[in-house]
């Protein structure tokens, strides 16, 4: 494998629906060990460059690669094969299940197993599953309903899921959405740590600037669909051009 190589590299994505310019020539570049934020006003497009990255949705211009592979026409299953895996803004578990359970299911559709769940399905990759609860500080909610567990474990729980797929990169969509401070601290801990554990890339969308500015090793800013600036932290919060697309904010 080449060092040097992006682990995931997007050149020049455009997408449109009808008249409105979702995204224009957006470039975004992923490397080891990498944690990269995108932030930037609503409608600047993050979510839409998002879904082109996994192929929720299919650009209309541009190219993915993903460890120098291309993957620009890929389905999603086939991008996760390649080993990128995504986390969504709204908690995507299900609720009547269990953690474990919910993680045994993630590790099923990753790998392409289709057994009932309630047969014989149900007793494999339990300790496996566990071993992820664990790893996101969930062991002791292994048996817990998931529509039963916080906002924040829930979350985790979520997180739990992501890995289940082997990952080799994560895209996670607001991870921190809805936490109080306590558990958003928590939650990039365990995010920061998992990530460096396992030598993971990391590209985050994400609102609040507390979590990117403390988080992010590198920051991309999207205005109107098209990326405005990327930098390191420092280089963002002076940036002139970014204070003028937030109007003023402080960030």
């Amino acid at each position: 494998m080449n060092a040097n190589r992006p682990a995931l590299e997007a050149i020049g994505l455009s997408k449109s629906f009808g008249s409105y310019r979702a995204v224009h020539n957006a470039s975004v570049t992923l490397h080891a060990s990498e944690v990269v934020a995108i932030i930037g006003p609503n409608g600047a497009g993050k979510t839409t460059l998002f879904d082109l990255l996994t192929g929720r949705k299919m650009a209309d211009d541009g190219s993915i690669k993903i460890f120098g592979q291309d993957a620009t026409d890929l389905p999603p299953w086939r991008r996760v094969r390649l080993g990128l895996s995504r986390s969504f803004q709204v908690s995507s578990v299900f609720p009547t299940f269990t953690a474990t359970e919910n993680v045994q299911i993630g590790i099923l559709l990753a790998r392409r197993k289709s057994w009932n769940f309630w047969g014989f399905a149900s007793h494999i990759y339990r300790r496996e599953a566990e071993s992820l609860l664990e790893q996101v500080g969930l062991q002791d909610r292994r048996d817990a309903l998931a529509g039963q567990l916080s906002h924040g474990d829930q979350r985790s729980l979520e997180l739990a899921v992501t890995l289940s797929s082997r990952p080799r990169i994560l895209l996670l969509d607001e991870p921190t959405a809805g936490m109080g401070v306590a558990e958003t601290e928590e939650c990039l801990a365990r995010i920061g740590a998992i990530a460096k554990a396992e030598r993971l890339p990391v590209l985050f969308v994400e609102h609040d600037m507390k979590v990117v500015f403390s988080f992010a090793t590198r920051i991309v800013v999207l205005a109107a669909g098209e990326v405005l600036t990327s930098g390191s932290p420092d280089e963002i919060q002076a940036d002139e051009r970014v204070k003028e697309v937030y109007f003023g904010e402080s960030i």
